[in-house]
């Protein structure tokens, strides 16, 4: 009960208790003149006007903005194909290369070369800083 009643309430803060413009312009009661009605029916018509141009500019925004973002992944998505067509590549030799004996022995020498440097060079950067500190 009080979802409809919060619904009326957001209707009516949205129209401005224009919901008989569906019906075709705003009922007064039989002891307005003429000429009051047309005014509130003026009234109501710009306020409409209002409205719609807001909502206009406002989902032309929103289509600028989902373009903008439609642009972004689709770059995104280029980027991300040309990436995996480097890794692929990039693994294609990493077998190439492992699946010779005789290059992997000398891919395990390279690695040891590179790891025995990082274990040189560790140590002697802990020796350096206990003794200048």
């Amino acid at each position: 009960m009080s979802y409809r009643r919060d619904h009326r309430a957001h209707r009516a803060a949205l129209f401005d208790n224009y919901d008989s413009i569906e019906e075709g312009g705003i009922r007064a009661s039989s002891s307005y003149p003429h000429e009051l009605d047309e005014r509130d029916n003026d009234k109501a018509v710009d306020s409409l006007e209002d409205r719609v141009s807001f909502l206009k500019k406002l989902t032309g925004d929103i289509h600028e903005e989902v373009e903008t973002h439609n642009r972004m992944l689709d770059r995104m998505g280029n980027e991300m194909d040309s990436s995996r067509g480097i890794m692929s590549g990039t693994m294609d030799r990493f077998k190439m290369v492992f699946d010779k004996k005789s290059n992997r022995k000398v891919c395990k020498l390279v690695g040891y070369f590179v790891l025995s440097f990082f274990v040189i060079y560790y140590l002697f950067r802990f020796v350096m800083y206990f003794m200048y500190g």
